[in-house]
């Protein structure tokens, strides 16, 4: 029996090192574990010169489960582990969401005296551009130096992709000019780069420059355009890509296009891609790029689109309902958030991001106690933990309503620490409700945590102001100045033309700069007979687009709500696109109450339905009203 059993070993160990190698190669994770536990059982794993352990190990790895694998790492003898081992479980590491960890390891594998390849610092760079650590990025660079890996294009490629997420495009560059030999994927790498941090100009000098093209190159030109509101050159490109190059777009390029226009709010080009992806997807369209279109078309204010894109899909994941509610939330839509997640519950089951979606409509729609019930019942109800987004939701719906103790109560009672988000939402009511005393301890949390954040001086200055306290406030402004701290400027845009325009307070910039201020004039005087009012509280220290911080007489504050950003971008829309066009309006900081007042009676004047998208919701003001009602 021992002679059969010393025989028939290294066949077995052979065998099993087969079958883990196959599971591994197919994710067939199942199999693999019911393999582990029959090696286990049968002593298998422990005989020495098998490497049973190794192949298991590389099973767990190419499976994404860490910590199997890294228990199996640490029973294999020093003298088994080669540099592949240590490679392996340093991938799985940075491949997840323990990048620190790959980095920890490749440390112990130079102690060890391990040897590493062009692999080995391939996955240091990937695990330093996770987590943006460009010093530890650095040392590994040397050490690719040093150990004679410059010439392999694989680990250049990824020590230039550490350095572009890092922010160091000279870095990025400098390598690249080094490189004897490079890939498509060198100069797709160095692309993405340039635009990012040197802007789309530089970046297509080098994308004409490029010997050939892939998808990818094509996609993050074509989106950098789509994002700077070139809608005419993306669409250019978008043409030479698929009628003179020959690519068919795939769901990665179309889902890349789709966030691209969402982000941007460029449903031209939007609508462009659904008709495409119609037209040339011979079976349904992906359930990612239907994802996609409904992102888009609800992040452009055409929910109604979104909501048809959704209606007609055959499939859904938790991904398509969360998208949707989330589109729903954003235009104040709570009632149909609440029948559509009753639902969705039957279909597929949520997680929290879709409870963060639900919560937050239910905050804009001011649906207090169907909210709080949601909220206490999602451990009991649905088995998920409140993630600190469900925690800032709770706290914001019930500040908005007045339950100020209770949000607080709810924030200090956290088994996770709260941050900016969720402070910054109670603090907000706290303005609204003229809490002056719980606004007070709020900033010195704030101020601790992200002393930079102008956002939240601004609002504590104006609670002072309002409280008529306006030596507080003016000392708050004094220390903002003297550190020399400014506010966020606040910027609008319109899509006229095909091309996008941007907008910023007092803008004189505009080629029809003298055209629109001559609208804005006829504006302000049509609707102050209307009965506008100017709410020169809002220009205090105004959060939204004032670059200064002082504005002394009534009439200079007058002067200053007239020409926010949103107001120009309105007068230019009103001469520029035909009467009964709805205007979309796309603003990157939140709307201030008295352009909101403004809007309302804009719509009303001029019989013009205005859709603002702020920083948090959609406003659609139509005859003199406002689809928030009023509950923002």
């Amino acid at each position: 029996m021992i002679w059969r059993t010393e025989c028939t070993l290294p066949f077995l160990a052979r065998h099993y090192r087969t079958l883990f190698r196959t599971c591994a190669r197919y994710l067939a994770l199942d199999v693999g574990q019911k393999l582990h536990a029959y090696v286990v059982t049968t002593g298998l794993e422990s005989f020495p010169n098998t490497f049973i352990r190794n192949a298991i190990l590389h099973m767990y790895a190419a499976c994404g489960c860490v910590l199997p694998a890294r228990k199996v790492f640490d029973k294999i003898p020093l003298s088994y582990k080669d540099t592949v081992d240590w490679t392996t479980l340093m991938g799985c590491y940075a491949h997840g969401r323990l990048p620190v960890d790959a980095l920890s390891l490749f440390v112990d594998m130079r102690k060890s005296n391990v040897s590493i390849d062009e692999f080995t610092m391939v996955t240091v760079f990937l695990a330093c551009a996770k987590l943006g650590c460009d010093q530890f990025g650095v040392q590994g660079h040397s050490c690719l130096v040093k150990m004679g890996f410059s010439s392999s294009i694989k680990a250049c490629n990824a020590a230039m992709d550490m350095y572009v997420k890092c922010g160091l495009i000279d870095k990025t560059r400098r390598i690249f000019g080094e490189m004897g030999e490079h890939s498509l994927v060198s100069w797709t790498v160095l692309l993405g780069g340039l635009v990012k941090w040197e802007g789309f100009e530089n970046a297509r000098l080098l994308f004409d420059q490029m010997p050939e093209r892939n998808e990818v190159a094509w996609t993050i030109m074509i989106a950098a355009y789509i994002e700077n509101g070139l809608t005419k050159e993306a669409f250019g490109l978008l043409c030479n890509m698929v009628f003179e190059s020959g690519f068919e777009l795939n769901f990665v390029t179309l889902c890349s296009w789709l966030s691209a226009c969402a982000q941007s709010g460029n449903v031209m080009l939007g609508k462009y891609v659904h008709m495409y992806a119609l037209k040339m997807i011979k079976h349904e369209i992906d359930i990612m790029v239907a994802t996609a279109l409904i992102n888009m078309y609800a992040k452009c204010g055409r929910i109604d689109d979104a909501f048809r894109v959704f209606k007609v899909m055959p499939r859904r994941n938790v991904v398509t309902w969360n998208t949707m509610l989330s589109g729903l939330a954003m235009q104040g839509k709570g009632d149909m958030v609440l029948h559509l997640f009753a639902q969705m519950v039957r279909e597929v089951k949520p997680d929290d991001v879709t409870f963060t979606a639900v919560l937050s409509a239910c905050s804009h729609s001011g649906l207090v106690v169907q909210g709080r019930n949601l909220f206490y019942s999602l451990e009991s109800s649905y088995g998920i933990k409140p993630s600190v987004e469900n925690y800032s939701c709770i706290v914001d719906l019930l500040g908005r309503a007045g339950h100020l103790e209770e949000a607080e109560s709810i924030i200090r009672g956290m088994p996770i620490a709260p941050n900016e988000v969720v402070l910054g939402s109670l603090l907000g009511s706290c303005s609204v409700h003229k809490n002056l005393e719980l606004g007070k301890c709020l900033m010195k949390e704030l101020v601790q945590m992200y002393p930079d954040n102008t956002e939240y001086h601004v609002l504590l200055s104006n609670m002072y102001s309002l409280a008529g306290k306006d030596d507080e406030a003016d000392s708050i402004r004094v220390v903002l100045r003297n550190r020399g701290i400014r506010k966020v400027p606040g910027t609008s845009s319109i899509y006229v033309g095909g091309q996008i325009h941007c907008f910023s307070a007092g803008d004189t910039l505009h080629l029809q700069s003298q055209e629109i201020y001559m609208m804005l004039d006829e504006m302000i005087r049509k609707i102050r007979l209307a009965g506008y009012v100017p709410d020169t509280a809002c220009q205090k220290f105004s959060g939204s687009d004032n670059g200064g911080y002082y504005s002394n007489s009534h009439e200079e504050k007058e002067q200053a709500l007239f020409t926010h950003s949103e107001k120009l971008a309105v007068c230019f829309g009103l001469i520029s696109i035909p009467a009964g066009t709805p205007l979309y309006i796309f603003k990157n900081l939140r709307i201030c109450r008295d352009c909101h007042s403004a809007m309302k009676i804009v719509s009303k004047v001029y019989n013009r339905e205005i859709v603002i998208r702020d920083r948090s919701r959609f406003h659609c003001f139509k005859l003199g009203s406002c689809s928030c009602s009023d509950y923002w």
